[in-house]
């Protein structure tokens, strides 16, 4: 068996030991915002944080990263308050959202180590592919969480969607069928 730690709690997977770690979070944990894209590395679609650097999960098996500590998007920032979750919305860097989640994980990474990044830097860092063609916006949205982490801004964005279950159904008329 497979152990190690997943977004702060430690997890033992019974699968093969060369299952790549995308399919454990996914299928086994239920962690379905590290996304499928290409399943060979290229797109960053499943990146997820290990030991603190940003790493493909389609390409990892959960035997390589045994004993190490993996994070996840969902664990970013539990409200998704995160500086850079924040300023992706802020900067209307989401289009379709397929590609975001390991967008924002890389993103992540790189402002950890580096609050002001260059232009290069940020290319060098964000190699996601995204089919939208949002790079001039992730590249803003970078830029603008820097400048939140390194307190010379602040973002006055809506508060994360969250709508509790009580809510979500109330004052919904029933639906009739059509004649």
């Amino acid at each position: 068996m497979t152990k190690f730690t997943v977004n702060d709690r430690p997890v033992q997977y019974r699968l093969d030991p060369q299952t790549p770690l995308l399919w454990a979070l996914r299928d086994a944990s239920n962690l379905t915002g590290t996304k499928y894209g290409c399943g060979n590395g290229d797109c960053g679609a499943c990146m997820v944080v290990v030991d603190g650097e940003a790493i493909r999960s389609c390409l990892v098996s959960i035997a390589e990263v045994e004993g190490r500590y993996v994070t996840t998007i969902e664990a970013l920032s539990r409200d998704r308050s995160h500086p850079v979750q924040q300023a992706f919305v802020a900067e209307q860097a989401v289009q379709c959202g397929f590609c975001t989640p390991g967008m924002i994980i890389a993103a992540s990474v790189l402002l950890r180590k580096n609050s002001d990044p260059s232009d290069a830097e940020i290319d060098a860092a964000i190699r996601n592919l995204c089919r939208c063609g949002t790079y001039p916006r992730v590249r803003a949205a970078i830029k603008r969480a820097g400048r939140v982490m390194r307190r010379q801004e602040t973002i006055a964005a809506a508060p994360p969607p969250g709508i509790s279950p009580e809510d979500a159904a109330k004052d919904v008329p029933a639906l009739t069928p059509p004649d």
